[in-house]
């Protein structure tokens, strides 16, 4: 995410609930992603499990855009910002 978007989405969170919510389920992604990234090898399953994991991260990534896209709008159009 770009710099802009993190300091946005600071100033988000203690307001939105499903800003928040996605937030931390992206951060316990990537850690499951680092781990698996540790190991050398991945069984099937693991290579499953992390595909899985990576189009999660990637849905929720898309929502976080998605709300932060509607709050610059909102911004922009002179509508309150919260």
């Amino acid at each position: 995410m770009e710099p802009r978007d993190k300091q946005l989405i600071e100033e988000l969170l203690p307001h939105d609930e499903e800003l928040k919510k996605l937030v931390e389920e992206h951060q316990a992604f990537e850690r499951e992603l680092e781990r698996f990234s540790a190991k050398r090898y991945l069984t099937p399953a693991e290579e499953l499990e992390k595909k899985r994991i990576q189009k999660l991260k990637l849905a929720g990534k898309d929502r976080i855009e998605a709300i932060l896209s509607a709050y610059r709008k909102r911004h922009r159009d002179g509508r309150p910002q919260l």
